[in-house]
């Protein structure tokens, strides 16, 4: 997928069954399904929505027609399981047996809210991280004693076997799916297109059964961010923004982490990395001015958050995600 000259595009296999719930499979289809297309004007993936039977009831009460079967999932690049109406729901074990063949062949595996049940069913989250919608966390956890159950990030991603939480939370994986495949410029034109950000703050932490942050708090925290992205370039520190927030540093720490679900450093950090890749996506600019613009100082110290983040070197990811050059414009002549 990394590669810019590669003209494979990889094919989307969206598992359903009867009591399939339509939020979590209109989120996988709209955002894999875009008009957006590539630097080569090809369509990022072809979606294929398959299953069992030519139709299922979905978790609406209406048939919807199925138009692929499961040898879809035997030819797709990324297998994606929505959730059905209950965590209980029967799933048909042909589905499980093609999630199994599919995990086997080394394909990339995602499941949406509590679709994270229909691969835990098939075996494939036993050793493995993974979340749910927090309502459920405590029950996946219970039936499945070998998963390791994390209820607070919005998603999970272990390379190939990927689990969001909530319904928003399916949204904020495809994107994040669409951004390892092609870099955070496609992306980004993905999430404007459809009206959401690329990325939202914290996890779903706080959002568990907590009273929601009065207007004041979340206009200075929105404040504070917004200033924080125009400053990302120089050193802040937790006691700078606690003035500016006119609270002591111990409080403005634990209000932060309550109103964003993460740490002011690990903001920032995470700010910071989204912003180099920018930088690698769209400038030629040296390694090093790099590191200076995002706020790292040394190409040492970014190439050690990059890769902890990205999972790969700052040239690597320039190489694979940085749009080709246009032609040239052809010379006038008198």
């Amino acid at each position: 997928m990394h590669d810019k000259a590669a003209k494979v595009i990889p094919d989307i296999a969206i598992v359903v069954f009867d009591g399939v719930e339509l939020l979590e499979l209109a989120v996988a289809n709209d955002v894999f399904g875009t008009n957006i297309t590539g630097p080569d004007g090809n369509p990022l993936y072809r979606v294929f929505i398959c299953g069992v039977a030519p139709a299922v009831i979905t978790a609406a009460g209406f048939s919807m027609q199925v138009l692929h079967g499961l040898d879809a999932v035997a030819r797709a690049h990324t297998v994606i399981v929505p959730p059905a109406k209950s965590i209980d729901h029967q799933v048909p074990a042909a589905v499980l047996d093609a999630l199994r063949a599919a995990s086997n062949d080394g394909k990339r595996i995602l499941s949406l809210c509590t679709g994270a049940f229909v691969l835990a069913a098939a075996g494939l989250l036993d050793g493995h991280t993974a979340t749910t919608h927090w309502t459920s966390c405590a029950e996946l956890a219970r039936a499945y004693p070998q998963v390791r159950v994390d209820p607070k990030p919005l998603y999970v991603d272990e390379g190939n076997l990927l689990t969001a939480a909530g319904s928003a939370a399916s949204l904020d994986l495809c994107l994040h799916i669409v951004q390892r495949d092609y870099g955070a410029e496609i992306a980004n034109r993905v999430a404007r297109d459809m009206v959401v950000p690329l990325h939202r703050p914290g996890g779903q932490a706080q959002y568990i059964e907590t009273p929601l942050p009065d207007a004041a708090e979340a206009d200075l925290f929105s404040d504070t961010l917004g200033w924080l992205r125009e400053h990302l370039a120089e050193p802040v520190a937790v006691n700078e923004l606690a003035h500016r927030a006119t609270m002591s540093p111990r409080t403005f720490a634990r209000r932060f982490v309550a109103s964003t679900g993460t740490t002011p450093r690990q903001w920032i950090l995470r700010e910071r990395v989204r912003l180099a890749q920018r930088l690698l996506e769209t400038t030629d600019l040296p390694v090093d001015v790099i590191a200076h613009k995002s706020g790292f100082g040394t190409p040492d110290n970014l190439r050690k958050h990059f890769a902890r983040a990205v999972r790969t070197t700052p040239q690597a990811y320039r190489r694979a995600f940085q749009a080709p050059d246009p032609a040239p414009a052809l010379a006038m002549t008198s």
